[in-house]
């Protein structure tokens, strides 16, 4: 994967400080579990923080339950105009790549 000019790997993504995990399931899901560090912005509130969302340095991170809304919230940011977002999927996924050693 090519990001700025770097080929970067997930794990490294998701562990780089400058870039900003968003979890886009509801608030609900959110506090039953979430990875660490990830900012909750449910995918219906998406359109009212956009100005919130250009604000965020780095990489925008999108994650849920299975990829599936974040890839709509990538597609939406991206009509936006936001171009530093990427779908990374489930949020289990980024909590497995942040605490593993490999």
């Amino acid at each position: 994967m090519k990001i700025l000019g770097k080929t970067m790997n997930l794990k490294e993504l998701i562990n780089n400080p400058d870039n900003t995990i968003v979890d886009v399931r509801g608030a609900f899901e959110f506090q039953y579990g979430n990875a660490e560090g990830t900012v909750n912005i449910p995918l219906d509130e998406i359109p009212g923080r956009l100005d919130e969302l250009k604000q965020m340095g780095g990489t925008i991170l999108l994650c849920c339950a299975s990829g599936n809304r974040s890839g709509y919230a990538e597609a939406y940011l991206r009509n936006q105009g936001i171009e530093n977002v990427m779908n990374i999927g489930s949020w289990m996924d980024v909590q497995y790549l942040q605490s593993s050693v490999a």
